[in-house]
C-alpha cells in the first residue's frame, strides 16, 4: 500500500479557518445548526470540496457531500463527520473530522488521481442536538429517513424557533427531508477527537474504535410535600430533594461499583419551588447511562430504575421517569478495525483498541453500512468546550491512517464485504 503524504500546514489552516465561522472568544466556537455562522461554515467547506476537484451538493438536510467518481459505479466509501459545535465549543470536535475526510481525498486524488469506486466526504448538518433539543442526530437520521415530520415544527431552539422555521431561514425545505435518505453507502469512516483522556494517559496519538457506546437517557420526577424548613420535623417530612439525592447517590454508586467503562452521570436537576427556607415539593433531574456491551448496560438500567422505585417507597414519595433517548451499543466493522490497524501499523503509529463513550454519527450509520472511527488525542480529555485542542501532529497521525485506508477502499478496491 502506498504512503499518502498528508501536508500538516494545510490541516492546520483548514482548521483555523473553519473556526473563524462561529469564532467566541480566544479559541471557541458556537456554531449551532442551520446559524448564520453555521451556513458561512457549510458554503467555506462546499467551496473547498470544490477547490479540491471533488463534485459538490447540498442534500435537503443541509449536509454537503464531495464526491469523486469512481471509474466504476456502486455503493460509495464516506467519510466525514459534523459541522454544528456546542454553545459553546471547540474547534476541533466534528469539523476535525470534516477536515481530514477533505485533506485525505485530496491528497490521494492528487497523488494516485481518479478512485475505482466513488467516494465521498461530507459535512453533516447537526450532530451534538444543543439548539434544538430532541433533535438526536439530525444530520444522520435524515440520511436514514428516520426524521417524522411532525419533528420540523415540534422541536424548538429556546426562542422559540423551531428547526423547520430555521432550515427554511438557511435556504432549506424541511418537507423535502425523505429525499436526503442514502441506501448506497459501502462503508462510513469517522475521524474523531477522542473527548476523553485515554489516549493522553497512555501517551498514544491515535485509538481505533471497536465501537460506540449504547447509552440511555432518563428525566426523572420525584414528588413529595412542600413544607416550611423550620417547623417541619425531619422524621414526618415528604422532602423529594432527600429522596432525589439518594436516587443520584446510589444510581453514580453503581456506576462507579460496576467499573470501566461503564459510566452514568446526572447533567442536570431542577427543584420546585425552589427557596431556601422551603422543603422541595418536585424535583426532576437527568439520568445518561453508557455502556458499550449490550448485557451490561441492560443490567445498569434496571439496577438503576430499581433504586428509582426502592427508594421512593422508602422515603413516602413518588417517582417517575420518562426514557428520551435510547441507542444501543454500536460495534465496529471487524474487517474495517483490522483495515485500520493494519494502516496503523504499516506507518509505524502506535494506537490503541478502545471504545467511544460518546455517540457519534457512526452510530447511527452503521445501520446501513459497515463504519469505523479512528480517535485522535485529547488534550487533557477536553471537548464541549473552547479549551479543546487536539495537536496537529496527533491530528495528521490519525489522517494519515484514514488516507491509507480510503486508498485501499476506494482505490485499490480492497472492500471488506
Amino acid at each position: 500500500m502506498p504512503r499518502i503524504v498528508i501536508d500538516p500546514a494545510l490541516v492546520e489552516r483548514y482548521v483555523f479557518e473553519l473556526a473563524e465561522h462561529g469564532a467566541y472568544a480566544a479559541t471557541g466556537v458556537w456554531r449551532p445548526a442551520y446559524s448564520p455562522a453555521w451556513q458561512a461554515a457549510q458554503r467555506q467547506l462546499a467551496a473547498w470540496f470544490a477547490q479540491a476537484g471533488l463534485s459538490v451538493r447540498y442534500d435537503a438536510a443541509g449536509n454537503v457531500w464531495g464526491r469523486l467518481a469512481g471509474q466504476r459505479g456502486g455503493p460509495a466509501i464516506v467519510t466525514g463527520s459534523h459541522i454544528d459545535t456546542q454553545q459553546p465549543g471547540g474547534r476541533y470536535d466534528g469539523a476535525l473530522g470534516v477536515v481530514a475526510g477533505l485533506v485525505a481525498l485530496q491528497a490521494i486524488f492528487a497523488q494516485h488521481g481518479p478512485p475505482r469506486r466513488p467516494i465521498e466526504v461530507v459535512s453533516l448538518c447537526e450532530e451534538e442536538g444543543c439548539r434544538f433539543p430532541g433533535t438526536n442526530f439530525w444530520a444522520s437520521r435524515a440520511i436514514l429517513g428516520l426524521i417524522d415530520p411532525a419533528e420540523y415544527e415540534t422541536l424548538c431552539d429556546e426562542d422559540g424557533i423551531s428547526i423547520g422555521a430555521a432550515m427554511r431561514g438557511a435556504g432549506l425545505n424541511p418537507e423535502q427531508l425523505g429525499t436526503a435518505r442514502r441506501d448506497d453507502l459501502a462503508a462510513f469512516l469517522e475521524l474523531h477527537i477522542e473527548q476523553g483522556p485515554v489516549l493522553e494517559h497512555a501517551g498514544l496519538p491515535v485509538g481505533i474504535v471497536t465501537g460506540v457506546t449504547g447509552l440511555r437517557q432518563y428525566v426523572v420526577e420525584v414528588r413529595g410535600s412542600a413544607n416550611h424548613a423550620g417547623a417541619f420535623p425531619m422524621d414526618l417530612r415528604r422532602d423529594a430533594m432527600a429522596g432525589a439525592a439518594a436516587m443520584i447517590g446510589e444510581v453514580i454508586a453503581a456506576a462507579a461499583a460496576l467499573g470501566r467503562p461503564a459510566v452514568t452521570t446526572v447533567g442536570r436537576i431542577l427543584a420546585k419551588p425552589n427557596y431556601p427556607a422551603i422543603i422541595p415539593e418536585r424535583v426532576t433531574f437527568t439520568v445518561d447511562v453508557r455502556h458499550p456491551e449490550a448485557q451490561a448496560l441492560a443490567a445498569l438500567f434496571a439496577r438503576h430504575e430499581a433504586s428509582f422505585a426502592r427508594i421512593a417507597a422508602e422515603c413516602g414519595l413518588e417517582v417517575d421517569w420518562q426514557i428520551t433517548l435510547d441507542q444501543p451499543p454500536s460495534p465496529a466493522d471487524p474487517a474495517l478495525v483490522e483495515l485500520l490497524e493494519q494502516a496503523a501499523s504499516a506507518r509505524g503509529t502506535p494506537f490503541a483498541r478502545l471504545h467511544s463513550g460518546a455517540g457519534h454519527d457512526s452510530l447511527m450509520l452503521a445501520r446501513i453500512a459497515p463504519m469505523a472511527m479512528i480517535f485522535v488525542q485529547s488534550k487533557d480529555g477536553r471537548s464541549h468546550t473552547p479549551a479543546e485542542f487536539t495537536a496537529i501532529d496527533h491530528a495528521v497521525a490519525g489522517i494519515e491512517i484514514l488516507a491509507d485506508a480510503l486508498y485501499a477502499l476506494a482505490w485499490s478496491d480492497q472492500m471488506t464485504r
